[in-house]
C-alpha cells in the first residue's frame, strides 16, 4: 500500500524534529561523514528519498502484521541541539568544494613524447583566445586531431602549442597568414619553449578542453 504524500510529510517532519532535538549528535555528525564519503553529492537526496521509503514500507508491514509494535517515531526528550545546514548557499559551497577534492584527486601527469615540437603563435588571452579556441582553430584547418596536441600554454598576447613534429610543420603551413579574431595569425617553430617530459594536465596554461 502507497503511503500518500500527506502522511509522508508528517513522517518528514517529524523527523527533522526528531534530529533537531537527538541527543546523540556526535553520532550523527560521524554518520554524516560516513554518507559524505560513499554517497555521491548528487545521490544524497535519492539516498534520503530511499531510506524513507524503505522505513515507511516497514511501518506499513508492522501496522499490517503486528498490532503491538511500537510507533514508527519517537521524539527522545534531550537537552541537546545540533546545527543544520539548511541554507542554498552552504549547499552549494559544500558541492563545490566536494568538487575541487575531486579534481584534485584526479591530477594525472600529461606525457609529452619524445621528439616533440613547440610552436609559436601570436594568439593569446588578451585577444578573447583560450586553449579550446586554439584546440578548434588547428583540428578544423590542419587536419590534426585533438588527442594529437599534447600541450598548450597560453599567454597574454601569444601561445605555445606542443606537437608532433611532422603536426607543428602542418600547422604552420595551413594557419600563417589566416585571419582569426581579427588577427593575422603569425606562427612558426619555437626553440624557447621545451616541456618537460611529463606536465601536469591540470594546470591553467596547459588544459585541453
Amino acid at each position: 500500500m502507497e503511503i500518500n504524500d500527506s502522511e509522508l510529510e508528517g513522517i518528514i517532519q517529524g523527523l527533522v524534529n526528531s534530529i533537531r532535538s537527538d541527543s546523540r549528535p556526535e553520532e550523527l555528525e560521524r554518520i554524516k561523514k560516513l554518507i559524505k564519503k560513499n554517497v555521491p553529492f548528487t545521490l544524497r537526496s535519492y539516498f534520503s528519498a530511499y531510506l524513507l521509503r524503505e522505513m515507511t514500507a516497514k511501518k506499513e508491514e508492522r501496522r499490517n502484521g503486528r498490532k503491538d509494535d511500537k510507533p514508527f517515531m519517537k521524539k527522545e526528550k534531550t537537552q541537546h541541539s545540533i546545527p543544520l545546514k539548511e541554507s542554498a548557499a552552504e549547499h552549494k559551497e559544500e558541492a563545490k568544494a566536494e568538487k575541487d577534492q575531486q579534481r584534485k584527486s584526479e591530477k594525472k601527469l600529461r606525457v609529452v613524447p619524445e621528439g616533440s615540437k613547440t610552436v609559436y603563435i601570436n594568439l593569446g588571452k588578451m585577444g578573447h583566445v583560450y586553449a579550446r579556441d586554439l584546440v578548434s582553430l588547428i583540428t578544423a584547418n590542419c587536419e590534426i586531431s585533438k588527442e594529437d596536441i599534447y600541450l598548450i600554454r597560453l599567454h597574454d598576447k601569444y601561445s605555445f602549442v606542443t606537437m608532433s613534429e611532422e603536426n607543428c610543420q602542418k600547422a604552420i603551413e595551413k594557419l600563417e597568414g589566416l585571419q582569426y579574431k581579427n588577427r593575422t595569425i603569425q606562427i612558426n617553430l619555437s626553440n624557447k619553449e621545451k616541456p618537460s617530459a611529463a606536465v601536469q594536465a591540470n594546470e591553467q596554461d596547459s588544459s585541453i578542453s
